[in-house]
């Protein structure tokens, strides 16, 4: 029931509809929710060690989010996540409150990937490295809604510096050459100088009340101030091959939960997001440690589930 509810996104009454057409027995659905619940606690030390693992393990930790209706209200599903590792958290708030809560951005110190959002910088201590798939997209609306030709030629280097990169890495290489590096960082910052050049600030209307607050800004502004301000983030794969270009890793690891809502709706209660979450997490990770999800669920009814190789554990509060 497991697997047909939270890996294949069949709604409860749908779920209990597969099992009847099985078994030739009635399933009610609150029999499917007590298996769900019944799930979640026997999986939850390992997702437990997975979110205290992400604190401090030396690869980057992918970050995102995205909306989801709980009742009639939005909440938020967090991920954290490497090529290894999902972990999922529901929470009413997007934003600082949320990762603080969650407890992984606060306190780590080594890479994280994310998007643009502004909260990602705040409190905390982290390295940081900005989606560059992001960037293609917006810098591809600039060139086509605004014909900006400096946005054109700015998503033409972020790709040639990630071809410079694949190549340099099939070669063996562990680092790009420092006057190579030095060029790229110049062509980059001429392009941001265009950029400005091509969207000067408007001048104030004469005798106009001042606004609390910033300055509205163009798009293309707003995309320009990022990049410079947070250069170092947007090429810190250029600097550290082990940083990816994007943030992909943790876009795959939230469509399930897309695709979860599309298909079964909202979620009626905040309790069962978090039990689907902390199921989703074990399946994930269980799957892209090369398990198969069967068996891993299997483990998990039988009290001794599918643990990932070098996580340790993390004492539960009784």
């Amino acid at each position: 029931m497991v697997d047909f509810k939270d890996d294949h996104h069949v709604p409860v009454g749908g779920t209990g509809g597969i099992m009847a057409d099985l078994y030739e027995e009635s399933v009610a659905d609150g029999t499917v929710v007590t298996a769900d619940a019944q799930v979640a606690e026997q999986v939850e030390p390992v997702t437990t060690a997975i979110q205290a693992y992400l604190v401090h393990t030396p690869e980057p930790v992918h970050l995102d989010e995205t909306g989801v209706r709980v009742g009639k209200k939005l909440h938020w599903v967090h991920v954290a996540s490497t090529a290894t590792l999902t972990y999922l958290a529901q929470h009413p708030k997007r934003g600082s409150q949320a990762y603080a809560e969650i407890g992984i951005l606060p306190k780590r110190t080594g890479r994280v990937v994310h998007d643009d959002y502004h909260s990602y910088w705040h409190n905390t201590a982290a390295l940081h490295s900005t989606c560059n798939a992001h960037h293609l997209r917006e810098l591809q609306f600039l060139e086509e809604r605004y014909q900006q030709t400096w946005a054109t030629d700015l998503g033409q280097l972020l790709r040639e510096i990630k071809q410079t990169v694949a190549t340099a890495v099939q070669a063996g290489q562990v680092a790009l050459a420092a006057p190579q590096v030095a060029e790229f960082e110049r062509r980059y910052q001429n392009l941001l100088d265009s950029g400005y050049q091509a969207n000067p600030l408007s001048d104030p209307v004469p005798d106009a009340p001042k606004k609390v607050g910033r300055p509205k800004q163009s798009p293309a502004r707003n995309l320009l101030d990022r990049l410079r301000q947070h250069q170092s983030a947007v090429l810190a794969f250029m600097y550290d091959f082990d940083v990816p270009f994007d943030n992909n890793q943790a876009e795959r690891d939230l469509r399930m939960v897309k695709l979860k809502q599309k298909v079964s709706g909202c979620f009626r209660t905040s309790e069962g997001a978090t039990i689907f979450c902390r199921i989703r997490s074990y399946i994930s990770t269980a799957r892209k440690q090369g398990q198969p999800v069967l068996q891993a669920l299997r483990l998990a009814v039988l009290g001794t589930p599918f643990w990932p190789p070098g996580v340790p554990p993390v004492h539960l509060p009784e």
